[in-house]
């Protein structure tokens, strides 16, 4: 009887759920960091007196810390665990929102956003992985998926302080940056409740401190259950123990070694794919309605239909992830994304703009569900974290060159070349992940990773 076959067996129960919930509020506050940075803009630029140029770049401060703080928070938590750099990051990310808040000029508030970004960034890439090592196989997607849900709640909540607090309270614009600095008040409930991944412990042989909280966490879900605990199946698969210490070139030689290379390239590609025509749309669609003589773009009513979009896109592809695999599970969305654009691209009126893209939102977010479970499946415990938050990083990549690229071939092709380059975008990441991509629901983590050439080569690796 393995510790990690212990922890497998067990159901999904109370003690799962707030793990799920503990997480789901560290990504609402992502979310709504991202999200609230377009309320602020124009009292930024009252306050300030910016230009375009200014402004776009307090835009991109946040995509860009975004990519360091995953690649930091992946490294990291390799090598000194994931509860403590999912704490570090939301202290570092709440410290700098609050000094964003209280800026004096341009220049503090923009480096504070890059700063909150960066800690944003390392929480968003280390939570999916952590809490995804507490998971029973049989229900791993759905719990990741539901758990990438929550950045949704924080779009919409983004949307309501955007609404109820930055026009209507006196320097509304830096209460509500205040507001996304309240989750420093959970520090001391996580650093309470938070326990150590096992799988985390084990593959750094620390096996008692892994027993310790498996035997827990088999007596909670006992008592939250009533019942006794299933049988725990044979099982001899452990987290492979002799790997290299982690640092950049070492995760990126080994993510890139004939071992592993086809899972980093599809799970690279995907997040391009999926980050790009995210941030491509969503920076292109503004443009679009001012093409069509509507102003729809600047009301509460369009932005909040679309943000609430966002949420049966992720949890509906949290369920079909179980049923479907999360790889089919993102082709779909990713195929129902590109119609989606296509149809907005069609639509004049505003209601049927804001339902295209409504739809489209749906879509877009449903993929990003079956990316977040995907993602941690495919890399071996030890370097689970950082495979994660390179992968989260790459992505990024697309978030910057979208708007960029996007403008240009507006400028350029005008909307059709727009849409034609979106849509060849999506259909590439189709056909990566349904040709190429790992089959993993059902799978428990140590089949998906630590045997064969991956283990090899992490062997060699350490000679």
């Amino acid at each position: 009887m393995t510790l990690l076959a212990r922890l497998d067996r067990l159901p999904l129960s109370r003690p799962h759920y707030v793990l799920l919930f503990i997480g789901g509020l560290g990504y609402t506050f992502d979310g709504m960091d991202s999200a609230v940075v377009a309320f602020l803009l124009p009292s930024a630029k009252a306050a300030w007196g910016l230009d375009n140029g200014q402004l776009g770049l307090i835009g991109s401060a946040t995509p860009f810390g975004f990519l360091f703080g995953a690649i930091a928070a992946g490294l990291l938590g390799d090598r000194i665990g994931r509860k403590k750099v999912m704490m570090y990051a939301l202290a570092f990310y709440a410290v700098f929102s609050v000094l964003a808040a209280f800026s004096p000029n341009y220049e503090i508030f923009l480096g504070a956003r890059v700063l909150a970004g960066a800690g944003a960034g390392a929480e968003s890439a280390i939570i999916a992985p952590f809490l995804s090592e507490f998971v029973p196989a049989k229900r791993r997607g759905w719990f990741v998926g539901a758990l990438a849900g929550f950045f949704s709640f924080g779009f919409v909540m983004a949307a309501l302080i955007g609404r109820f607090i930055v026009p209507t309270v006196p320097e509304g614009w830096r209460v509500a940056q205040l507001i996304t600095a309240l989750p420093i008040v959970m520090l001391l409930w996580w650093r309470r409740s938070l326990p150590e991944s096992p799988r985390f412990l084990v593959a750094n042989g620390r096996h008692a401190e892994a027993e310790k909280i498996v035997a827990k966490l088999e007596r909670d879900v006992e008592k939250a259950t009533g019942r006794a605990l299933p049988a725990v199946a044979e099982t001899e698969a452990q987290p492979a123990t002799e790997t290299p210490k982690v640092n950049l070139l070492s995760a990126l030689k080994f993510l890139w070694s004939p071992a592993m290379a086809r899972r980093t390239a599809v799970i690279w590609t995907v997040w391009f794919v999926i980050t790009f025509s995210y941030y491509g749309f969503f920076s292109w669609i503004p443009t679009l309605l001012v093409e069509r003589g509507i102003t729809v773009t600047k009301s509460f009513e369009f932005s909040i239909i679309i943000y609430l979009a966002q949420i049966p896109g992720y949890f509906s592809a949290a369920w079909l992830s179980e049923r479907l695999d999360r790889k089919h599970t993102i082709a779909l969305y990713l195929a129902g994304s590109a119609v989606s654009a296509f149809w907005l691209s069609q639509m004049d009126a505003p209601w049927s703009i804001t339902l295209a893209g409504a739809v489209l939102s749906f879509f877009l977010n449903g993929t990003y569900a079956g990316v977040y479970s995907y993602t941690p499946e495919v890399f071996p415990t030890w370097i689970r974290a950082s495979g994660t938050g390179l992968s989260s990083a790459f992505g990024r990549v697309g978030s910057i060159l979208a708007p960029t690229i996007i403008g240009l071939s507006a400028a350029s092709l005008g909307f059709a070349g727009v849409f034609g380059l979106t849509t060849a975008v999506l259909a590439a990441g189709v056909v990566c992940v349904v040709v190429f991509g790992l089959s993993t629901a059902g799978r428990s983590l140590e089949e998906l990773t630590e045997h064969g050439a991956p283990v090899k080569t992490a062997k060699e690796m350490t000679k």
